[in-house]
């Protein structure tokens, strides 16, 4: 009985603890009520459109262009009847439109931050505001490889929301996103920092902000914030197999974003530091035998030519450990930092050389200019077209204005042993195959790569001044 007696007791002493327990965890958890209210009226949903040319050509189901296709089959349509170079536009261009998204006001004056996709090749951009007013914006500048866009639209006394400093955010943190998923506007998402200073292959100068929170199509462009209402991120990606979200989402941090609206603001463009190398992650076994304790840094596999590295004397097997006094743990943290440079700053590189620890200082290049040289190499480069046995040179523009060329491909070569008999010869210039238009040697490999097998193909040639059509079937 006794024993029965401290049973029961334990076990009320335990459900008591229990039920006072659970309204302290209840309120451990954030309310975002005050923050959404204060906040919501900064954020706009952004609409563009693009105006396109009406074909007048005649479908075979009837009416004009590609219109009444059945939907299961427009994408086969599209393919097997591509435009082609003599297609005209006739009729009056008509506005369709091309892409929805979020964004949100910086200043009282109107500058609107949002992402480069959702504003990219658009004719017309308009803004809804909060209080259900529509303006179109203007596009002050973009810069594709943060995602970044800044827009202006002509009003005042606009409520704008504070960035923060997103160096103080930690992982685990409680962050929320307001935007505009699949058109629902003003829909409230919330979740916590996965990661920071996390590389993607897409843009790679961008050191994401990875978070669980659920942002889906039409989120982009808009803010992440922190518990206090201040903007730590711009939303910008998903990680997704099925288009919609999957709980991994990244966003632009607040610090590079404040950065890339400055330069926009004041010159239209961003400038990009270059340090001229590339770089890899250190592993345990590569550590091992640079006889490293541990597997961080940025290993150099190759400094380029009449680089910022080669001057000051970097060289292929450098393992860089600091930049301006921050320590690498990933190889990203070089191309982020570097990146952010502006060309003609100083870096200071910590590295490891065989064995020994080294400093040197560098000058930053642009990274404009190196992008500029490295196509203009690109230009006097061949490219082997395998699928047709060619090898062809972009057209230079003396002999293009000599023939009265826009487009083409010189042909220099024609492989004996071809998979094809096209019936070309070195001197040719190819304008077009199955009826596109050939712009380049790296586009003519892509159209290449794309003919049908088992059919007809018509390859549009320049030979001795004169343009002719000829024919060929590929059987692979």
């Amino acid at each position: 009985m006794i024993q029965q007696t401290i049973r029961l007791s334990v076990l009320g002493t335990i459900a008591l603890l229990l039920f006072v327990a659970r309204p302290v965890v209840a309120n451990a958890l954030p309310d975002f009520t005050e923050l959404v209210e204060s906040a919501a009226p900064a954020v706009v949903n952004i609409s563009t459109t693009r105006e396109v040319a009406q074909r007048q050509a005649m479908s075979p189901w009837g009416g004009s262009g590609n219109q009444q296709i059945p939907d299961m089959l427009r994408y086969f349509f599209d393919y097997q009847n591509p435009p082609t170079p003599n297609d005209q536009p006739q009729g009056q261009p008509r506005s369709v439109p091309q892409s929805t998204g979020s964004g949100f006001l910086i200043s009282e004056d109107g500058y609107i931050l949002t992402n480069h996709h959702v504003i990219d090749k658009a004719d017309e951009i308009l803004v809804s505001l909060n209080d259900r007013r529509q303006l179109s914006a203007e596009l002050i500048g973009s810069d594709e490889r943060s995602d970044l866009a800044l827009l202006k639209i002509d009003a005042d006394d606009l409520p704008f929301l504070v960035m923060a400093d997103s160096d103080n955010l930690k992982v685990g943190e409680w962050v929320l996103a307001i935007g505009s998923p699949f058109g629902f506007d003003y829909s409230v998402t919330a979740g916590i920092v996965s990661a920071k200073g996390r590389g993607l292959r897409s843009e790679a100068y961008v050191p994401f902000i990875q978070t669980d929170v659920a942002i889906n199509p039409g989120n982009s462009g808009g803010p992440l914030f922190n518990l206090a209402g201040e903007v730590v991120g711009i939303n910008s990606q998903i990680y997704t197999r099925s288009g919609g979200f999957m709980g991994l989402s990244f966003a632009v941090p607040s610090n590079m974003a404040t950065n890339i609206v400055s330069q926009l603001r004041d010159n239209g463009e961003v400038k990009r530091g270059w340090l001229g190398v590339r770089i890899q992650e250190v592993s345990q076994g590569l550590a091992e035998s640079f006889g490293l304790d541990k597997a961080v840094g940025a290993l150099v596999n190759e400094v380029l030519e009449d680089s910022p590295a080669e001057a000051a004397g970097l060289m292929a097997g450098d393992i860089i450990t600091y930049v301006d006094g921050q320590r690498v743990i990933k190889y990203g943290q070089v191309i982020h930092h570097v990146g952010a440079l502006q060309p003609g700053s100083e870096v200071m590189l910590t590295l490891i050389r065989d064995g020994d620890t080294k400093e040197l200082e560098v000058t930053i290049g642009s990274l404009a200019v190196a992008e500029a040289k490295a196509e203009e190499r690109a230009q006097t480069k061949d490219v082997y077209i395998e699928r047709l046995g060619l090898t062809v040179l972009p057209l230079d523009q003396e002999m293009a204005n000599e023939l009265r060329l826009r487009y083409g491909v010189l042909v220099t070569e024609v492989d004996k042993d071809a998979p094809v008999d096209l019936g070309l010869r070195a001197g040719d210039i190819v304008t077009s195959i199955a009826n596109r238009r050939v712009t380049g040697p790296k586009q003519f490999a892509r159209l290449a790569d794309a003919l049908p097998s088992q059919r007809s193909i018509a390859i549009r040639i320049v030979r001795n001044g004169r343009s002719m059509y000829q024919a060929f079937r590929l059987e692979d």
